[in-house]
């Protein structure tokens, strides 16, 4: 019985060492600096990060300050003098979960998209951007605590212009 409780606890032991040395020996961090590209008027937020240890689930968010400017544009194309353009802004995010693999590393990229418009447009309008600026893009590692800043930091794009 003695014996039985020793290996038990030996085994224990070792599994305990072994779990912390597993941890200690991790050092995730982002390999190179992580990319933003524009996409329409959406930036992809493309990265690479290793130390992770084998086969582990690795939340990411991607992050920017974003302005986008909405109209209303009718079925011509042409946009009305009515006061039916708005700005929106805040803090954009795309989510994800990707696994490290048996390398310990992560490949991924995350979209996001400009903030949403609460605008409605009458009739025969559409919803159209007008333009859309981000700002401050990061990509973050929440699971290990991890954030690195994009290059470059800062997109514009315009799209249908309206006096």
């Amino acid at each position: 019985m003695f014996t039985k409780l020793m290996k038990l606890f030996v085994m224990a032991l070792a599994a305990g060492l072994f779990a912390s040395g597993t941890a200690l020996a991790a050092n995730p961090h982002f390999i190179g600096t992580p990319s933003a590209t524009l996409v329409g008027f959406n930036v992809v937020v493309n990265f690479k990060e290793a130390g992770l240890g084998s086969n582990q689930n690795i939340d990411y968010v991607a992050s920017a300050e974003a302005t986008a400017t909405y109209q209303c544009v009718n079925s011509g194309g042409n946009c009305p003098q009515a006061a039916n353009k708005q700005d929106d802004s805040g803090l954009v995010t795309a989510e994800g979960t990707f696994s490290s693999g048996k390398n310990g590393q992560v490949i991924g990229s995350l979209t996001l998209v400009p903030p949403a418009s609460t605008l409605t447009c009458p009739g025969n309008q559409e919803l159209e951007i007008v333009a859309v600026h981000y700002s401050a893009i990061q990509i973050a590692d929440t699971t290990n605590g991890v954030t690195a800043s994009t290059n470059p930091q800062e997109f514009s794009a315009t799209g249908i212009v309206c006096p």
